[in-house]
């Protein structure tokens, strides 16, 4: 029994109902025991996140996957869950309370986590909500936060055992320093942008009467920062530089602090660059803490000069002058230049006004790229503290076998460049973070600095005995009855003796453990059994370092092979002028007004049919639109179908069919099931998507039911209407079945709405039509759409009505021709608006041509249009459209354009020329039609 649809579509009234039918039901969870398992796991967004545009793409490529595998009859399997964003949650939660007055640091570490978790409970589903909207069917009974308190096991787990390898260790190194929010980031996190500033040039004096070989008696030193001069440990230049060969091994007197400091050698000082001589400070700059350990400056005697809040501290040797002291670090900078330049020791940089005369400057004007937090959108200050570090290096070994080999593929492949690029020149990883919020670093500490790393706070005390009885034992000299006196009164008096270190762990590393962290490991469930590794992994090539290479080292690191078997990477969703996507532009777009406007089926399709490998993706509001209208085209045609008995199917194989229109349909069917079936296995979702749009509005809606529109029109109850129906409604159920991974909505909508089901079509079977086709049927279809295409396109050429008849004639006419034109000459004429058509030559006078196949057709023009008058129109149009491409042309040849011109000029230079092309080339077309 059908349910007859509404006039209209509207699809806000379909898509709560039939998710939440969905979820209440149970039907995205994978329940198949004894199918071929398939998993993915979703890149799990921040907790205080909202869903963006990139959210939209992401989840929709991901969707489409699993809906499509668990119709082909696979256990699907996909993990959704949500990620602690430290940093983030971190800075929303201080906000909420810092409008309430309290401050962090009053209530206690306790309370703060305390408020965080209310925070999470209240506010923290936002975007698991917005992704249902979008139709996500991910398996929201095991939903994972990477603070559930199993999931912490792993990442505690993880950390310990990465320690006892000695693959974490605690190490005193430079870190990207986030002045606002206090704490550590990571080089993924830091944001570089393009700051106006200046380049000063100073003296340095050579110390005990030394001077350089031109009688100078300092050395010019060039910086961007000068307030680090505080902290400055030496000056390095080139080992091969004769300018300075007398003067390595020398010292300088730095005139602000009076420290003394050697002139060093070391390749870092390039000749070519200002004066060839550096000033080395190793505590807060990257390049300068290599030169200086280099030069045998351990890294825990580095000078630092900052404090947490990028505040001028005093230095270990004592030399920073008061005034300095408690200044900002630009504020310092100020006060550094001015006491240089009253100490005579500033090089003014001189310029010339339009008058000739030379005008003094303190800086040389510089535009410096500068990095930024990307949270807290201060500069980054690089800082010396202690730290703790993966040994990334020796963890990026396996995965990057693994692409070798082709056990991880990674699409688009082109990537594989970027991939090892990176991983073969990977730094010690930061995992410690200086928040409150996250997994506390499971490491324990005495006074004196010795570090016990434990699961538990017992099992750390339990290695802190232990060091400590081998330590008594061996100071007590073997004595038996002496240690047992020892041991006894150490367990009675180590409470207290250690902290724990209030540092918690980099997100990144948590969310490392996902693909297997959230099917139980390291208990040995049967989800970790079946399911790991993950099949495949869909994420934005943005978060390639952040997430997808560390998922690969823990993994095989745990796990023992690899985290998922492919990779693919998909690009950003831009503006449609080709911008990136930010507030200050504003140029950002809603997911969710899009879907409020156009629903969540067609953004979906637009986001699918814009997916192409390795590219980005542009939005086009009007593209979104038309794929709304696509789904009314589809609703109309079940509307259509249901006015003429069509209904359900009961057969995954096609019915069996004896008309040309109903075995040429069947067979569209199997090719279409075979095409999206390649695009899908080559995850080309672009070409999934054109091949199911293609079928449904073309083949299916425009040509199938027009071509049996005819049948309808006789005897209801004859063999041919009855077949048809059949024929018909099987061919619906297989649009149905193959659209809706990438419009579920509707599919489901219009499933249900054919007649009585067994089964949901979220849980349909993918098309196997097991149907053997003639042959000659689908040819003779085929002649007819290619000869009603040609007549049609001929006539809006020409400017002639769509409706007019014309007759036409065909020379020399094919087996095919007159086989259809016996069995179909109606049909023909009817959709191609030609009476009659005849097989011999076209009277004498102007007429135009199209073929079918192997056919030509004469189709004579007297009294219908001027052809003289539209060759002169056609012939003026060509040239304008010539001239608009050749112009273009010239343009994009030269190479100043290219290079020099914003990518997206470029991209719509090309865009305008392919345009103006395609529109010559479709007049001349016309031109030759007109003889």
């Amino acid at each position: 029994m059908t349910s007859q649809l509404d006039t209209t579509f509207d699809p806000a009234s379909i898509e709560t109902r039939w998710y939440t039918h969905w979820e209440e039901n149970g039907l995205f969870r994978p329940e198949r025991p004894d199918a071929t398992p398939f998993t993915i796991v979703n890149p799990p967004p921040n907790v205080t996140g909202s869903l963006h545009i990139g959210h939209a793409l992401d989840n929709t490529l991901q969707d489409i996957v699993i809906r499509y595998e668990r119709l082909k009859g696979k256990d699907a399997l996909w993990v959704v869950g949500t990620d602690h964003a430290g940093i983030a949650t971190q800075m929303v939660v201080e906000r909420n309370l810092e409008s309430q007055g309290i401050k962090r640091a009053e209530i206690g570490r306790e309370a703060f986590l305390k408020h965080v978790w209310e925070w999470k409970e209240q506010s923290g589903g936002t975007i698991t909500r917005q992704m249902r909207r979008l139709g996500c069917s991910m398996d929201w009974s095991r939903e994972q936060f990477t603070m559930d308190e199993h999931f912490s096991k792993a990442v505690i787990k993880v950390f310990v055992d990465l320690y006892n390898k000695g693959l974490i260790y605690r190490d005193k190194r430079l870190v990207n320093w986030d002045p606002k929010l206090k704490t550590a980031i990571s080089d993924l996190e830091v944001e570089t942008r393009d700051v106006k500033s200046g380049f000063w040039h100073f003296k340095y004096p050579l110390a005990d009467g030394v001077t350089l070989d031109d009688g100078r008696n300092y050395i010019e030193v060039a910086t961007t920062r000068p307030e680090t001069m505080l902290a400055d440990m030496a000056v390095a230049v080139h080992p091969e530089d004769e300018r300075y060969a007398s003067v390595i091994g020398k010292e300088i007197l730095q005139p602000i602090t009076g420290r003394r400091f050697k002139i060093v050698a070391d390749e870092h000082a390039d000749p070519e660059l200002g004066s060839g001589a550096v000033k080395i400070t190793p505590g807060h700059d990257f390049n300068d803490f290599d030169v200086g350990k280099r030069a045998g400056i351990k890294p825990a005697d580095m000078l630092n000069m900052l404090d947490a809040e990028a505040c001028v501290v005093q230095t270990a040797d004592g030399l920073v002058p008061e005034e300095f002291l408690g200044l900002d670090r630009f504020d310092a900078r100020k006060l550094v230049v001015e006491r240089m330049k009253e100490a005579g020791f500033l090089i003014p940089h001189i310029t010339k006004n339009k008058d000739g005369e030379e005008e003094l400057h303190d800086a040389e004007p510089r535009t410096v790229a500068t990095p930024f937090g990307d949270r807290g959108g201060v500069v980054i200050e690089p800082w010396l503290t202690d730290q703790w570090y993966v040994d990334a290096e020796t963890l990026a070994q396996p995965p990057m076998q693994a692409v070798r080999d082709g056990r991880i593929e990674i699409v688009p492949k082109t990537w594989e460049k970027t991939f090892f690029n990176w991983m073969e020149n990977i730094q010690p990883w930061c995992v410690s973070r200086q928040l409150w919020w996250g997994h506390q670093i499971p490491a324990w500490f005495t006074e004196d600095g010795e570090v016990f790393v434990a699961e538990t706070e017992e099992e750390a005390y339990a290695l802190y005995r232990h060091s400590e009885q081998a330590n008594r034992h061996s100071r007590a000299g073997g004595n038996p009855a002496d240690t047992a006196e020892m041991d006894s009164h150490l367990r009675g008096n180590d409470e207290g003796k250690l902290t724990r270190d209030s540092d918690v762990l980099d997100t990144w590393f948590s969310s490392a453990l996902w693909p297997f962290g959230t099917l139980g490991w390291p208990d040995d469930t049967e989800l970790v059994r079946k399911h790991y590794p993950n099949d495949l992994l869909i994420s934005g090539f943005d978060i390639l370092f952040f997430w997808d290479a560390r998922m690969a080292m823990q993994g095989m690191e745990f796990m023992g092979e690899v985290p998922w078997k492919r990779l693919y990477l998909h690009g950003l969703v831009r503006a449609a002028d080709g911008q990136k996507m930010s507030k200050s532009k504003g140029n950002v777009v809603d997911p969710l007004t899009l879907i409020d406007q156009y629903g969540a089926d067609a953004l979906r399709f637009f986001m699918a049919s814009m997916e192409s490998q390795g590219r980005d993706v542009k939005m086009d509001e009007r593209r979104v639109e038309g794929y709304r209208n696509f789904a009314t085209k589809l609703w109309n045609a079940t509307r259509f179908c249901q006015s003429n008995g069509i209904t359900a199917s009961s057969s995954v194989a096609a019915p069996e069919a004896k008309l040309a229109a109903n075995q040429w349909i069947i067979g569209e069917v199997v090719k279409t099931a075979e095409a999206l079936d390649k695009a899908m296995a080559d995850l080309r979702f672009d070409a999934a998507a054109n091949t199911i749009y293609q079928f449904t509005w073309a083949t299916f809606c425009d040509w199938y039911l027009e071509l049996i529109k005819p049948v309808f029109q006789g005897d209801p109850d004859a063999m041919p209407a009855k077949e048809t129906r059949a024929v018909a409604g099987w061919a619906l159920d297989q649009i149905l079945v193959m659209l809706h991974p990438f419009m579920p909505f509707i599919t489901e909508e219009l499933w249900h709405a054919q007649g009585e089901r067994e089964y949901e079509l979220i849980l349909a079977k993918w098309p196997a039509p097991e149907a053997q086709v003639d042959q000659s049927a689908i040819d003779a279809i085929d002649w007819v759409i290619q000869l009603t295409t040609a007549v049609r396109a001929a006539k809006n050429e020409l400017g002639i009505s769509p409706g007019a008849k014309l007759a036409a004639f065909c020379p020399e006419p094919s087996d095919l021709a007159k086989s259809v034109m016996e069995r179909s000459a109606a049909a023909v004429e009817r959709l191609a608006r030609l009476t009659p058509v005849e097989f011999g030559d076209a009277p004498a006078g102007a007429a135009m041509q199209i073929a079918a196949g192997t056919d030509a057709f004469i189709i004579p023009l007297d009294g219908v249009i001027d052809v003289e008058a539209e060759k002169a129109r056609l012939t003026k149009a060509k040239a304008a459209a010539e001239k608009e491409r050749d112009s273009l042309a010239k343009r994009l040849d030269n190479p100043k354009f290219v290079e020099k011109a914003k990518p997206e000029a470029v991209e719509k230079a090309r865009a305008d020329y392919d345009q103006h092309n395609a529109e010559a080339l479709r007049l001349e077309a016309a031109l030759t039609r007109l003889g």
